[in-house]
């Protein structure tokens, strides 16, 4: 069997690999993650502009959603197969498209489209492009670079609805500009993916004419590993996609906040809170990481109804930085465990079994949620939200409680 090498060879040596180039690749990460919420802030300047209700805000949303699995079905084994860069780059592409339609969108299909482009850009990074982190952290910083690369995500999560929130508060058509700034990020970042060493993938030669894709899976030996990750990020993520995208509308409609600065804070303060939870327990045994962040969902959803009741902006905040926790917290220990024990040529495709598995819910539910609303009216709409939310959320804990081993670590 003859093996041929994919992209750049360096090295074996860990000096080879430096801090800087960890830090590199996951600014690709955090760039299009700042796309992804970017739009946060300025759903309701949209929906206002064009008249649209807040189950068809909820479908534009999820088409990020659609966009985001359609990619991860395919990136992800693509990676593993013909190398990193020659799927990071179109999506990079891709998310440059994204940009110039938010730009200049007139009509809600320009709003779709962007937003499933979007989508489509982040899957690639969520899985080629973390995976990426990871491998140019080489074999003694595994976990350091996971971390790395789940605090990129987030990082770039919260940065986008905050850039978007200042700009929109004080300038009188933003969205040409903020787009316009986050153009100028991706093209950097186009340019440090095309200049970046990144270590070669050993592939069989044999299988390089017929590249065959299939439903992304994970190693027999993995799976359990996948299924711990994907029950405590799931309900996370379902949590701060909801915050994301019917945030706005509670805050203006329900609770009479309507500063786009305060809409934007609030999306940057939840993935903060994500951020900053996985440096205070990286040291943690990953099994009591999993327990804080289902607890966090838990405890996110009853502010949120608690905030709907008694009419308190800071309660919804506080959701949201809850919010925040349960996902980051999730999202660390699914990471971390996919970076210590999934084998590297399978790690992009189970960084997108993971992310599916997290995502479907939050597309689904999001999106009955919004049409929910339009039906039985925001508070009814968001109880019933939180009741699920909070039941599987329930079961995850007992699930990681039951069946994780205590030495297990980040």
């Amino acid at each position: 069997m003859t093996d041929v090498k994919q992209e750049s060879p360096v090295p074996t040596t860990e000096p080879a690999r430096p801090h800087f180039r960890v830090v590199l690749a996951a600014g690709l990460v955090t760039a299009v993650f700042i796309l992804s919420n970017s739009p946060t802030p300025l759903y309701v300047q949209w929906q206002a502009r064009l008249g649209f209700a807040s189950g068809m805000l909820t479908v534009i949303f999820t088409a990020y959603i659609v966009g985001l699995l359609v990619a991860l079905l395919v990136a992800g084994q693509l990676s593993d197969q013909i190398g990193r860069k020659k799927v990071i780059l179109p999506g990079l592409i891709v998310a440059l498209i994204a940009c110039i339609l938010f730009a200049t969108a007139t009509s809600v299909p320009m709003l779709l489209v962007a937003r499933f482009l979007t989508g489509m850009a982040v899957g690639v990074i969520v899985s080629a492009g973390m995976a990426t982190v990871v491998d140019v952290g080489g074999s003694a910083r595994k976990q350091r670079s996971a971390l790395a690369a789940s605090v990129a995500m987030v990082f770039g999560a919260g940065l986008g609805p905050l850039l978007a929130g200042v700009l929109a508060q004080f300038l009188s058509n933003p969205i040409p500009i903020i787009f316009g700034i986050e153009f100028i990020v991706l093209g950097v970042s186009l340019v440090i993916a095309i200049i970046l060493p990144v270590p070669a993938l050993t592939i069989d030669k044999t299988r390089l004419p017929q590249i065959r894709l299939h439903l992304p899976s994970v190693p027999t030996a993995n799976r359990r590993h996948l299924a711990f990750g994907i029950a405590v990020f799931g309900p996370g993520i379902t949590a701060t996609s909801f915050v994301l995208s019917l945030g706005p509308s509670l805050l203006s409609d329900q609770l009479g906040v309507t500063s786009p600065l305060i809409a934007g804070g609030t999306a940057c303060v939840m993935f903060l809170a994500a951020t900053g939870v996985q440096f205070a327990v990286k040291s943690q045994p990953i099994r009591r990481i999993f327990l804080m962040g289902a607890t966090a969902t838990i405890l996110a959803m009853m502010s949120m109804t608690a905030a709907i009741n008694l009419s308190t902006p800071l309660l919804l905040i506080v959701s949201a930085i809850l919010s925040g926790a349960g996902q980051g917290l999730g999202q660390l220990g699914g990471l971390t465990l996919i970076g210590v024990h999934v084998p590297a040529n399978r790690r992009a495709e189970a960084n997108a079994v993971f992310n599916i598995g997290g995502y479907i819910p939050a597309g689904l539910l999001t999106v009955v949620s919004g049409y929910t609303i339009d039906w039985v009216g925001m508070p009814t709409a968001t109880a019933l939200f939180a009741v699920i939310l909070i039941a599987a959320a329930a079961v995850a804990a007992t699930h990681v409680y039951q069946r994780l081993p205590r030495h297990e670590r980040v």
